[in-house]
């Protein structure tokens, strides 16, 4: 299958319209011949032949002989549950697209390298053409998606559904994925932030059970956090609750590209971190450079200098929780990203670091765990999003 996604007006978009007219028959109606289905939808017996056997190849319908009116016909039965739903994770680096079932569980998984930061245009089209590989592997039409969810680096706007103008992906500022998405597939789009869907999903399945209230820290380029407050996601005003790699630390610190010093994330992020890599540590990697990965096994083999930015990182980590516990006093927070993987090299500074910041209140109930989901916590949050979405 090549790049190429469906422009609204062609013959592919007219196809994929039809097949919905005639899914939506079938889950409204039950089985239907298919002389019943070019009455109910005014398609053609030829154009209903055809989409009854695309459908079919898909695994969409089963088709059996019976009789109407005494003349020998073709019933037509909707096999698969309605509600199919999709999942969008875009990275900076790479796009993941997740399908699931009506109650959000993953049936098929695809991932891609791709310069997603690059061009939002070029990003939606890449993420669309994968989402059509993966229901094609997974032998699903694409009119029988219910629901899509596209989780994003960025604070989303709830109303105008725009990426924020600091995120991970800067050149998508102002930009509306869940529009450009909608258009290309047909299909009812949200875009969240991945923040927020992670946390959803380690509420759900992960280390968040069971908490009311809960902060999920998603380390990587940046740092964002999701927050439930009585069991509810918060979002804020303009959904840009939870960016919490731009609280600041230092007045006098390196320059974020917020604009402003000393941010959070210059002690955290990625790019930050490698940047303080020691020349004789003796990190190893594969082709490329040394990523936070390759940081964190250095210092799991007990690399001093690589030992010394997690815990710096650390530090810095639970000065910001400090200030974060005493606003929404949360039972547990969950550390999440590939910093987390360092485990209690990490979290053990953090802890020392709340402890001389926070309220001994704040700290009473408070649980600090690693995540439980990895990376595919966004993509498990955005599976049921969708899912929800559709009831």
């Amino acid at each position: 299958m090549t790049d190429t996604a469906v422009t609204p007006g062609s013959q592919s978009a007219l196809r994929q319209a039809n097949e919905r007219r005639v899914v939506e028959v079938l889950r409204r109606d039950g089985t239907r011949t298919q002389a019943e289905l070019a009455r109910a939808t005014g398609l053609s017996a030829a154009s209903v032949s055809n989409i009854v056997r695309g459908l079919r190849a898909a695994g969409t319908v089963a088709v059996h002989d019976t009789s109407s009116n005494g003349r020998r016909a073709r019933a037509v039965t909707l096999v698969r549950p309605p509600g199919t739903v999709v999942a969008i994770d875009f990275a900076p680096e790479r796009v993941t697209v997740a399908v699931g079932d009506s109650e959000g569980n993953m049936l098929a998984r695809e991932e891609i390298e791709y310069d997603v930061a690059a061009d939002a245009d070029r990003g939606v089209r890449r993420a669309s053409w994968l989402a059509e590989t993966a229901l094609l592997r997974a032998r699903i039409d694409l009119s029988t998606v219910a629901s899509v969810v596209a989780s994003v680096p960025g604070p989303i706007d709830p109303h105008s559904g725009e990426v924020g103008g600091i995120s991970c992906l800067p050149r998508w500022a102002g930009f509306r994925p869940a529009a450009a998405l909608g258009e290309r597939l047909g299909v009812p789009v949200i875009a969240e932030n991945d923040a927020n869907l992670a946390v959803l999903a380690e509420l759900h399945k992960g280390a968040g059970q069971g908490a009311d209230h809960l902060i999920h820290l998603v380390i990587s380029d940046g740092v964002g956090a999701g927050i439930i407050i009585a069991g509810t996601l918060f979002r804020g005003a303009g959904g840009t609750a939870g960016e919490v790699g731009h609280i600041a630390l230092d007045q006098r610190g390196q320059v974020c590209r917020c604009g402003n010093r000393g941010c959070l994330e210059t002690f955290v992020g990625a790019g930050y971190l490698m940047d303080m890599l020691p020349q004789n540590s003796y990190v190893s990697h594969g082709p490329g450079p040394a990523g936070v990965e390759d940081l964190v096994g250095a210092a799991r083999s007990g690399d001093p200098g690589c030992r010394r930015i997690i815990a710096e990182a650390g530090t810095a980590l639970g000065q910001g929780l400090a200030i974060m516990a005493n606003l929404f006093n949360p039972d547990r927070v969950i550390v999440g990203g590939e910093l987390s993987e360092a485990g209690e090299l990490l979290l053990d500074p953090m802890r020392r670091a709340m402890e001389l910041g926070a309220l001994g209140s704040a700290l009473s109930r408070l649980e600090l765990v690693r995540g439980e989901l990895g990376r595919d916590a966004s993509l498990y949050g955005a599976l049921r999003m969708a899912a929800q979405s559709t009831r």
